[in-house]
């Protein structure tokens, strides 16, 4: 094997371990995510649960976040939550740090 393919085998390979972290990582924030928006709707416990697997379900819909930022927003709209889109998003990124923060530490 010849140093251009190995090189090009450990480019393949970071490539395929950096987007599994990054899908965990989204994964992982989207479960935050529903539950800190569980809280905000008056849901606790397995109830709780249930809704952050929503979330992170609802986030296969199509690419990027916007099918999670809809259903969050949807749901405090119907239940009356007054948190805007500005907040939900802001919320995302700070979860989507600590998501990643918490895969790296092996958590």
């Amino acid at each position: 094997m010849s140093t251009f393919d190995q090189r090009k085998d450990a480019f393949e390979n970071k490539f395929a371990h950096d987007e599994e972290l990054r899908f965990k990582a989204t994964a992982r924030r989207n479960k935050l995510l529903g539950l800190w928006a569980a809280e905000k709707l008056g849901k606790s416990g397995t109830e709780a649960d249930a809704y952050a697997k929503s979330v992170v379900v609802a986030d296969f819909e199509e690419a990027g976040d916007d099918d999670v930022l809809r259903k969050v927003k949807g749901d405090f709209a119907a239940g009356n939550v007054a948190v805007g889109e500005d907040e939900i998003r802001r919320v995302m990124g700070e979860l989507l740090l600590r998501a990643a923060d918490e895969i790296q530490a092996g958590r």
